[in-house]
């Protein structure tokens, strides 16, 4: 009987020693009075105005020298990796360095804090190509 007290004051102290710890988290084997409460979710930023913001600053998109013309986004996405907002942005004509049509060219941007901090030019596995386009 004294050997069972005793190893139950030897498991409640061991429980209340690693619950201090931080070990004895939400999903550890302790007791629910014991454990760490889970911390609630960040709240999140409400998607970007990418039409706005193309409107405001195409040039972080396509060169002034490239003459976008019909200029097309599409909804922003949560991006899969992080926080950041994605799109994807096309222009139904644009013109290379040295003057000659280069066609359409679509972009990927990537969108943190309202600001466009990235950009490439999306290829054939990419799923811009699935997506639904609206004029800036």
């Amino acid at each position: 009987m004294r050997g069972t007290v005793i190893g139950l004051v030897l498991l409640a102290a061991t429980a209340l020693a690693l619950s201090a710890c931080g070990i004895a988290d939400s999903r550890s084997p302790v007791p629910e009075f014991m454990r760490a409460k889970e911390s609630d979710p960040s709240p999140s930023d409400p998607p970007p105005n990418v039409k706005q913001m193309l409107r405001e600053k195409l040039d972080s998109v396509f060169t002034a020298a490239s003459n976008p013309a019909e200029v097309q986004v599409s909804p922003p996405h949560r991006d899969l990796h992080g926080q950041d907002w994605t799109a994807c942005v096309r222009a139904l004509q644009l013109t290379s360095a040295n003057g000659k049509p280069l066609g359409a060219q679509t972009y990927r941007i990537t969108i943190s804090g309202g600001v466009i901090i990235d950009r490439r030019r999306v290829d054939a596995d990419d799923a811009c190509a699935s997506e639904s386009y609206e004029p800036i």
